[in-house]
């Protein structure tokens, strides 16, 4: 996609989000019957997520020359979300034992919500199981990216150590990930109308009034969070470990960036992730086909410090005073739960399931949430995406210009 075209894109997402909040305050209510539109488009991205992911990733192993040079650049990435979640998580902590948003937040009437209860028995047993598939095939089916990830972790690992044998597989993923982003082209082409259909169709249907009086200060708390960690962390890492420019760095990931923030999922907006990584932004495609795949999986910045923030928020609301040590589990629970977030359905809501149990905190305080859960999503999901694109802006460089990188047995920073 050339630039100009791209640039064009971009214009249109910005100006289907403009004629969605013209549109609402025009029409109303009846703006949710243009919801099929971005349903139409949400659909397209996720028709090729899993072909992309399994191409991508393969191609990107492969890119390496060497299985064992994966070493390096594995523990590089990995090292690097966890420093980053960590860091998210704790911003998550401090900022709601600032803003103290619970206090006064009335509970009486609060229901567990429906299908809430049955995840409250996920342990880490599930979580690592997950990692894994019985059958790949109905992994694809039913888009269940992590197993996904790792089968095509080891296949592309595979795949180097096969010498002549390898090439002919190899050169095929090659072109099924061209094919793919030459359709990620086509399909951002009707961006703009889909996001147009996805905005207007959603906020048509809330209750703004009572949402922002209820729990308008838990919002405050959250966007201030993610602020913080969105515009002043990643940038400060982008500058210092990418070596790049973090405002340019940014104006090039926007497109995927608006995209996370209007369909609230990491995975559907990975095809154009990728193709802003690559076209937009200038990583290299072995950085951006094997860092932003395992990162829309596996790096999620911004759940991790909304889960922080929200279990705090529900122990404010109940008047339960956290001990330091439930703190700390807080902050260890929410980094690895939000790891695990892919293999469960509906992540966000489900995986806060698993820290409120780590600190037995009342599991009907997610009904407190429910009203919001879906707004600040959107804001999450374009932290997460603009996180990733940080991290492969870091190994791009750590494999163009550190050989001791790549080499077996050399060290990570």
């Amino acid at each position: 996609m050339t630039h100009r075209a791209s640039n064009l894109i971009l214009i249109g997402i910005v100006a289907g989000i403009i004629c969605a909040g013209v549109s609402l305050l025009i029409f109303g209510e009846r703006m949710r019957s243009v919801a099929f539109l971005g349903e139409f488009f949400l659909k397209s991205l996720r028709m090729i997520v899993v072909p992309l992911v399994l191409a991508s990733i393969i191609v990107g192993i492969t890119g390496l020359g060497d299985v064992r040079r994966l070493g390096s650049v594995g523990l590089r990435t990995l090292l690097y979300y966890t420093i980053t979640t960590c860091i998210a998580v704790g911003i998550g902590i401090v900022v709601v034992s600032i803003f103290e948003p619970g206090v006064g937040v009335a509970t009486e009437g609060i229901q567990t919500p429906e299908g809430i209860q049955e995840k409250a028995q996920l342990g880490w047993r599930e979580i690592v199981l997950s990692f894994v598939s019985n059958n790949i095939f109905a992994s694809t089916a039913e888009m269940d990216i992590l197993p996904i990830i790792v089968f095509a972790l080891i296949f592309g690992g595979v795949l180097t150590t096969l010498g002549e044998k390898g090439k002919p597989v190899i050169a095929f993923f090659e072109g099924v990930n061209e094919a793919i982003m030459k359709m990620v082209h086509l399909i951002m082409w009707i961006a703009p109308i889909g996001v147009f259909g996805l905005v207007a169709s959603k906020f048509a249907t809330q209750h703004w009034g009572t949402m922002i009086a209820s729990l308008g200060w838990y919002m405050t708390t959250v966007l201030v969070g993610l602020a913080i960690h969105g515009l002043v962390v990643l940038p400060i890492l982008c500058l210092v470990l990418g070596r790049r420019n973090p405002v340019s760095h940014f104006a090039a990931m926007t497109p995927a960036i608006l995209t996370a923030w209007s369909t609230a999922s990491s995975s559907a907006t990975l095809p154009l992730t990728i193709d802003c990584a690559e076209d937009r932004a200038g990583i290299g495609n072995r950085a951006a086909g094997f860092v932003l795949p395992l990162g829309a999986t596996v790096n999620m910045d911004g759940t991790a410090l909304y889960e922080s923030v929200a279990a705090i928020f529900i122990a404010q609301a109940y008047g339960i005073e956290l001990p330091f040590g439930q703190v700390v589990l807080i902050f260890v629970t929410a980094t690895l739960a939000s790891i695990g977030a892919a293999g469960i359905p509906q992540a966000g809501l489900f995986t806060m399931v698993i820290v409120l149990t780590a600190v037995k905190l009342p599991l009907e305080g997610v009904g407190l949430l429910l009203a919001v859960d879906w707004f600040l999503d959107r804001f999450r999901t374009a932290i997460n995406v603009w996180g990733d694109s940080v991290g492969a802006a870091y190994i791009d460089r750590v494999t163009n210009s550190d050989p001791q990188a790549t080499a077996p047995g050399a060290s990570g920073s």
